[in-house]
C-alpha cells in the first residue's frame, strides 16, 4: 500500500492570493498571516489581488487559473452576517464558485473567506484569538501544493 501526505516543505512554488476588500480591518490581517506563513518556509513568489469584495473572488480566482502561472490559489475574505438575506446569498454562492473552480483545476485552490455573525467574531478567527485563519488556509495549500505534486 501506497500512502500520499502533503508536506509544507514546498519548493519554489508560485502562489496567488485573491483578497476581498470589503471588511479591511479583518482582510488585512488575513492577508498578513497568509504572507507570514508562506514567508516562514521561504515562499517569497507571492502575488496579491485585491478585490471589491467576496462576490467577486470567484471571478479573479478564474481569471488566475487561466494564466496557468501559479501552483496554487489562496482565497481569503471575510462575510460578516447583516439583517437581510444578502449574507446568506454571498456566503452560498462565493463557497460554490470556489469548490466548482476548485473541481475543474489542475492546481489547488483554498478557501479562506470567513463567515462570521459579528465583527468580533471575525476578528478572532484573523488573528485576535482563535489563530489568524489566512495562516491556516496558507498551510493548507502548501499541502495540497506538495500532494498535487506527488501525484502528478
Amino acid at each position: 500500500m501506497k500512502e500520499f501526505t502533503g508536506k509544507f516543505n514546498v519548493q519554489s512554488a508560485e502562489i496567488g492570493i485573491v483578497v476581498a476588500d470589503f471588511n479591511e480591518t479583518v482582510t488585512k490581517q488575513l492577508v498578513q498571516g497568509a504572507t507570514e506563513m508562506l514567508a516562514k518556509f521561504d515562499l517569497e513568489n507571492v502575488d496579491v489581488y485585491h478585490v471589491p469584495g467576496a462576490f467577486e473572488i470567484p471571478f479573479m480566482t478564474k481569471q488566475l487559473l487561466a494564466k496557468k502561472e501559479y501552483d496554487g490559489i489562496l482565497t481569503l475574505g471575510a462575510v460578516i452576517k447583516g439583517e437581510t438575506d444578502h449574507y446568506d446569498l454571498i456566503c452560498q454562492n462565493v463557497a460554490s464558485g470556489v469548490m466548482n473552480l476548485n473541481l475543474k483545476s489542475n492546481i489547488p485552490i483554498t478557501f479562506g473567506i470567513l463567515t462570521t455573525d459579528n465583527i468580533e467574531q471575525a476578528m478572532q478567527r484573523a488573528g485576535l484569538k482563535a489563530g489568524n485563519e489566512g495562516a491556516i488556509t496558507a498551510q493548507s495549500l502548501l499541502e495540497m501544493i506538495s500532494l498535487n505534486r506527488q501525484i502528478n
